[in-house]
């Protein structure tokens, strides 16, 4: 068997950001090139199902991924299957861990035991990680963040994703596998679900569509800087090919939003006036004040830019559900 094919594996693939990748390689790949792992789907499987060779794959099972990795032997792993949401870390911790840092070991040590027998097989992982890594770092005075500032997480997602990183780094260190820790600030974009953005554009579709227009949020005072899903897939795609092995790379929005300016954007997407109110069940146990980071390092690496603005990806978060709306 050959070291490596031209076959590409994205784990979590029935995820917004795994969705979008499989829409780019559609254009270039066959489907049945794509491989895409999927396990407790965050979006609607139909939208991936026909585009890809799906397999459903929990990453906790080690000899599960083994089997894809070594039957498909891919040259580009992008490892995103993941517990993803900072509030179910709080409920499910061990879960999260166990997901996130156990499915990540599962990637790498797959590479690793097949390299026993072909050490040529060397794919680039492109591992998924997170500004929640920086938690308390992310104040006012440190923004935009470099990836030089210390990870101090605030909650166990934050915590399961710098095990993560930290994990990628040493597989890089001690084995020489290559990879990229990408950490990745406020991303949105259709079939999104569970961020700020995702949610005022549900709530705001739901009432132009005859729901009550009792608009209810969480902390309004809170900043982010928010990249489309579109940005940070062409980001990923040219850190796997140009990103230095090893290394780690903040893709971070460049303008700041304080939250409660996302909801004018949506007004005048929607044409409706929200009635806006606090609910008390939407605030976190800690939160962020500000989430922005510093992409230099990736711009200076690959070139990348960022292409979309907040107003674009908000209209395309409201063609997606006019059309799954239709069917």
């Amino acid at each position: 068997m050959a070291a490596a094919t031209d076959c590409v594996l994205i784990t979590g693939s029935a995820g917004m950001v795994g969705s979008h990748l499989i829409d780019h390689y559609k254009n270039s790949l066959p489907k049945e090139k794509i491989i895409g792992t999927w396990f407790k789907p965050t979006i609607d499987l139909n939208d991936i199902l026909n585009l890809c060779n799906a397999v459903e794959c929990d990453v906790r099972d080690a000899n599960k991924v083994h089997d894809i990795i070594n039957q498909y032997r891919p040259s580009k792993i992008f490892h995103l299957a993941a517990q993803s949401y900072p509030t179910v870390s709080w409920e499910k911790p061990n879960e999260t861990m166990e997901i996130n840092c156990g499915g990540t070991i599962n990637v790498f040590e797959a590479v690793k035991k097949i390299r026993i027998s072909e050490p040529d097989y060397d794919p680039m992982i492109v591992v998924a990680c997170s500004s929640a890594e920086y938690g308390a770092s992310l104040t006012p005075e440190n923004t935009p963040v470099k990836e030089s500032v210390p990870l101090l997480p605030m909650h166990p997602y934050g915590v399961s994703k710098v095990g993560q990183d930290l994990l990628s780094f040493q597989y890089h260190y001690n084995f020489k596998i290559r990879c990229i820790r990408v950490r990745i600030f406020n991303t949105t974009g259709s079939r999104k679900t569970n961020d700020v953005t995702s949610d005022f554009v549900q709530r705001a579709f739901n009432i132009m569509n005859g729901a009550e227009n009792i608009f209810l949020t969480g902390n309004l005072e809170t900043k982010r800087a928010i990249t489309d899903v579109r940005d940070l897939v062409n980001a990923m795609l040219l850190l796997a090919d140009k990103g230095k092995a090893g290394e780690v790379y903040n893709v971070s929005g460049e303008k700041v939003y304080q939250v409660r300016e996302l909801i004018p954007l949506i007004e005048k997407a929607t044409g409706v006036k929200l009635n806006v109110q606090i609910d008390p069940k939407l605030l976190r146990p800690s939160d962020e004040p500000i989430i922005f980071g510093d992409s230099s390092k990736l711009k200076n690496d690959t070139g990348w830019k960022q292409q979309f603005t907040l107003e674009e990806t908000i209209d395309d978060m409201l063609r997606y559900l006019v059309s799954k709306s239709k069917k």
